[in-house]
């Protein structure tokens, strides 16, 4: 039976309580962790042994959490969580003291959000308010988050300083329930660009007619990273008309910020479709830059239909750098539905010999891969001629491949490469 369904005896816990101050006298932290954890067994916590020196158990762990080391102080959080409301004043009684040391108080605001007792919340509150300790406010505003709709209320009236707006916000993104969409709303305007940033991308994950306003705007947001949350919001919203979301989204493909335009591409790739993939076509043919070039390769592959893979045939012949070209036969490689495999197969022998002129070495070797992950017998007998290539890394991915396509035969026997070539 696992340790945690297991009930305590009285014999047991007297032992583990007696060899636990034995090793508070000898400052053994380590095995006073291990003791302490034994000792608060999920249900061994009502046994009214265990109740009954609660207050022992919270006067041990305090000691770990003061004098330990990094790993038993992170060992003994479980022992708080397990005392529950209890430990909640000399948690407090931490946070309080502004000397304590700067880790005991980190992990005293840690353990509180894992508690989820509202009881932390003017604490945790006013440590945001006024710590002078950036980190030990940020853990503040996780924690309150943490305590889910509890804590939406208190957060949502420290939205009103400027002073506490961001961490407030972002611990109101933490939450995630509809009831933060109202907050969130009030301060997609604001002037800071963390505060407009964190509530966009909250707001994202909500389907709710009231959010796309404020995602539209952020579209035109003189903030790069405000536009690239909406952007990539604008990318889950199943409920809305794809071929709107795509009129919406395609000026970003050109926005003067290379994230956002990456961040346009891969959301135009989780629409799907047609005309999201003739838009991504058209980015990869143009003078885009060479990483947003790529990004449109991945995006179509990620499309994965017959139409995006035709584009990506396409684009072989228009674009000239043998870089993408490359990059494209890669992609190919990497199509998994059947008959999409058929298709990309096709495409990788048409390149190998109608159009040797597009095939350099770089290019043939990519091939030589892409089909031995297809998986499709019959192109074998392409891969065979590979095999006498001038290039040896051309050779050694045919090869590769042909192992993976027929292991049963001998690919490395010069004779049969001979007879086959």
């Amino acid at each position: 039976m696992h340790n945690s369904q297991v009930l305590l005896k009285v014999d047991n816990i007297n032992r583990l309580l007696a060899q636990a101050l034995i090793a508070r006298d000898a400052a053994d932290w380590s095995s006073l962790n291990q003791y302490l954890q034994q000792l608060t067994l999920e249900n061994s916590l009502n046994h009214p042994k265990i109740f009954e020196h609660q207050d022992l158990l919270l006067e041990l762990a305090l000691l770990i959490l003061e004098f330990g080391d990094f790993q038993q102080r992170w060992e003994v959080t479980k022992v708080f969580t397990c005392l529950g409301s209890v430990a909640i004043p000399a948690l407090i009684e931490i946070l309080s003291d502004d000397t304590a040391d700067y880790e005991l108080r980190w992990y005293a605001v840690r353990i509180l959000g894992k508690l989820k007792n509202t009881e932390a919340i003017p604490i945790l509150i006013e440590l945001i308010q006024n710590d002078d300790d950036e980190e030990l406010r940020s853990m503040a505003s996780v924690a309150l988050g943490q305590l889910g709709s509890k804590a939406i209320l208190s957060l949502s009236q420290m939205l009103e300083q400027e002073n506490t707006r961001l961490l407030a916000t972002q611990a109101l993104c933490y939450i995630r329930t509809k009831e933060i969409i109202l907050p969130l709303l009030s301060v997609t305007l604001d002037s800071q660009v963390g505060v407009r940033a964190a509530a966009i991308e909250a707001l994202s994950s909500f389907q709710d007619p009231r959010v796309l306003p404020a995602l539209l705007r952020a579209l035109n947001d003189t903030d790069a990273q405000v536009r690239r949350e909406a952007v990539q919001g604008l990318g889950f919203r199943r409920d809305l008309n794809n071929s709107d979301v795509v009129t919406l989204l395609q000026p970003k493909l050109y926005d003067f910020d290379l994230g956002v335009a990456c961040a346009a591409a891969v959301s135009l790739s989780r629409i799907g479709g047609d005309i999201a993939a003739s838009q991504l076509y058209h980015l990869l043919v143009s003078q885009a830059p060479l990483k947003l070039q790529i990004e449109a390769i991945r995006a179509l592959s990620w499309i994965g239909n017959a139409f995006s893979l035709e584009l990506l045939r396409k684009a072989l012949y228009q674009i000239q750098s043998p870089m993408l070209c490359e990059q494209i036969v890669v992609v190919l490689g990497r199509v998994q539905q059947l008959s999409l495999a058929r298709k990309a197969a096709d495409i990788l022998l048409e390149i190998l010999h109608q159009h040797p002129g597009r095939s350099v070495s770089c290019i043939r070797s990519a091939i030589a891969l892409s089909l031995g992950q297809l998986g499709l017998v019959d192109t074998v007998e392409a891969l065979t001629l590979l095999l006498a290539d001038s290039s040896t890394q051309v050779r050694l991915h045919a090869l590769a491949a042909l192992k993976n396509l027929a292991p049963e035969k001998d690919w490395e026997n010069p004779t049969f490469t001979q007879k086959s070539s």
